[in-house]
This record gives C-alpha cells, sequence and structure tokens, in this order.
C-alpha cells in the first residue's frame, strides 16, 4: 500500500495531520513517528494507514489464524463489537469472510457463519461445532451477527 508514497507525500500528510486537536489523532501518530520504519506496533497490528490518513485506526494483519488470534486477544479484554474495513474493500470482505470467520466460529466465537455462496456452504452447516442455531460465544453474546440492510 505504501509503495507508490514518496517521502515528501508523507510528510506533507504528517503536517496536515498534527493539526488535528483530536486525542486519537495525536496519538496515532505518536505510533510511529511519520516512519516507515516503526508501523508494526504490536504483533500482527500495522498503524501504516495513518501515515497518509487521518482517524484513529490500525489494520490487523497476517494469516486468518493470527487476525483471528488478534481477535480473539480483544474479545478476551471485554471487546465485543468491531469496526472493520479493508482495502480493496471488496476483496478484503471475502478474504475475512471465508478464512477469518470459520476460524472465529471454530474458536465457538461466532454462533454461526453466514452462508457463503463461494464456500458452498449454508449457514447452518458451518456453525461452530456443538453450537445450536441460536447458541451465544462463550462470555456472552457472539461477536459478529449476521445481517444489515
Amino acid at each position: 500500500m505504501l509503495d507508490d508514497l514518496d517521502a515528501d507525500t508523507i510528510a506533507a500528510a504528517q503536517q496536515a495531520l498534527g493539526k488535528s486537536e483530536s486525542v486519537g489523532q495525536q496519538r496515532m501518530l505518536a505510533l510511529h513517528g511519520g516512519s516507515r520504519e516503526k508501523l508494526e506496533i504490536a504483533p500482527n497490528l500495522w498503524a501504516g494507514v495513518g501515515l497518509v490518513r487521518g482517524g484513529a485506526g490500525t489494520a490487523l494483519v497476517g494469516s486468518h489464524a493470527e487476525v483471528a488470534d488478534r481477535i480473539e486477544e480483544y474479545h478476551a479484554l471485554g471487546v465485543e463489537h468491531f469496526v472493520l474495513s479493508g482495502y480493496l474493500h471488496l476483496e478484503e470482505a471475502y478474504w475475512f469472510g471465508e478464512g477469518v470467520t470459520p476460524e472465529l466460529a471454530r474458536r465457538g466465537l461466532l454462533s454461526t457463519v453466514p452462508a457463503s455462496p463461494l464456500l458452498g456452504a449454508s449457514g447452518a452447516e458451518t456453525r461452530a461445532p456443538g453450537a445450536g442455531p441460536s447458541a451465544p460465544a462463550p462470555g456472552g453474546a457472539p461477536l459478529l451477527v449476521a445481517g444489515g440492510r
């Protein structure tokens, strides 16, 4: 994602972002200091998008299992909802839905896995092992609930 960004573009974006009064934005800038060398701030947690884009956000990166590991760690800390996006949006949605979602279901962190015509499976066939149709994840509500507009 950053291959086409030159140092001047990053510096200009960092200067503009530095004028923000947002505490979250200031913390994002402090994570990497505008350097390409300090973007992995924890295992599988990448702050590179913040070099040129405003807002407080990091990226979960890695294999399906590694991303599921990080989500499971957040869940153990009490996080129950995530706002996820990706670049390229459609490709990342498929990547997450076809790889991470079944992994979270195997771990009991989803009550059901939404149906996927690309996997050739219905949601009922991909429920977490031993889970009934409305069985919650351990410790409370499931992390993800299928649905939307």
